[in-house]
């Protein structure tokens, strides 16, 4: 079986072509699993071919998805030059998603593999699969009807990002193909176990603090269908915790019962950052983060905004508003 027939040519000629060069697999700030999954996967399956390949990050790994780095070569940005090197993108839904200098630094990619709604594309080499889960299921796809080698540290990679795109399959993403991929990568030495272990029961006392003070921070709007936490400036020294303990805290929001859309926004000097869960695609949370200049899936967004918290909560407010009343409208 064939999963992704309209990549199998051109993955084929990017191949040929990248055979010779110094690659640079390279992934969006503030990583999460799906995002160091495929850039471990994507560098050791091109090593693996005998392409010089390295991975690189604006940030460093966060704690709890180092064991899927392994012995893989994972550099920061500034610690490789771009002299020589070509580039390619993984999990970034734009050429900035990695950064204004990782953008200066590789202004010409020559591949992005990406599954977000809003990636429009901008490599020479293209690989979007917007149907996909995880760009780790799109990897993985492609691996297979390549009939390419994948070793143990490789599956155990791009299980682990499908398994947390997919919110450990519970979204509504998870199809019938991303458990036939899932269950093709146990089968080369992904272990399930150890995923579950790695990311969900390691946790710190910083995060369960910040979780703690984020539940106390919860607001309902919209007759109770939005739910809204902050995290306002100073918790991290408060609780010490740290940014990567932000990952999955806008979950509790979007959880309750009748809430539709769940927002965490984090406060920093003279910036906000926000997260966006829609409980359905129809609420298109991409395009509500593109009006602050994000983007992302139709269920799952991001934005960064150079805003005060005082002036954007409005602001954010009135576009959810404006979305529920205009999918509200179409329904009747």
């Amino acid at each position: 079986m064939i999963h992704y027939p309209k990549f199998a040519a051109r993955f084929a000629v990017l191949m040929s072509e990248l055979r010779g060069k110094q690659v640079v697999v390279i992934g969006h700030q503030r990583p999460d699993a799906d995002c160091i999954g495929s850039q471990v996967a994507l560098c050791r399956l091109l090593r693996s071919q005998e392409i010089d390949a390295v991975c690189l990050n604006s940030d460093k790994v966060p704690r709890r998805i180092k064991f899927l780095v392994g012995d893989t070569p994972f550099f920061q940005r500034d610690e490789v030059s771009p002299k020589g090197k070509v580039a390619i993108f993984t999990d970034c839904a734009d050429h900035g998603r990695a950064g204004d200098k990782m953008r200066e630094m590789y202004p010409a990619p020559i591949a992005c593999f990406d599954h977000h709604i809003s990636n429009q594309g901008f490599a020479r080499f293209d690989f979007v699969d917007t149907a996909s889960a995880a760009t780790a299921e799109v990897l993985m796809g492609v691996f297979v009807d390549a009939d390419l080698p994948i070793d143990r540290l490789t599956a155990q990679a791009l299980y682990t990002g499908i398994m947390t795109d997919t919110g450990q399959f519970r979204f509504p993403s998870t199809s019938e193909r991303v458990f036939r991929l899932c269950a093709e990568l146990v089968s080369r030495g992904a272990d399930p176990a150890l995923a579950g272990q790695e990311l969900y029961e390691r946790e710190s006392i910083g995060k369960l603090k910040l979780i703690q003070h984020f539940l106390g921070s919860l607001t309902m709007e919209c007759g109770g269908r939005v739910c809204i936490g902050i995290l306002p400036m100073g918790v991290f020294d408060s609780t010490g915790a740290t940014g990567e303990d932000t990952e999955g805290l806008v979950d509790y929001a979007r959880s309750i019962d009748g809430v539709v859309i769940g927002v965490l926004i984090e406060e920093r000097p003279g910036t906000i950052k926000a997260s966006l869960r829609g409980m359905h695609s129809v609420y298109r949370m991409d395009t509500l983060a593109a009006q602050f200049g994000g983007g992302g899936h139709a269920n799952a967004a991001g934005l960064n905004c150079q805003e005060t918290l005082a002036g954007f909560y409005p602001k954010l407010l009135a576009a959810i508003t404006q979305r529920l009343n205009e999918i509200d409208a179409a329904l009747k």
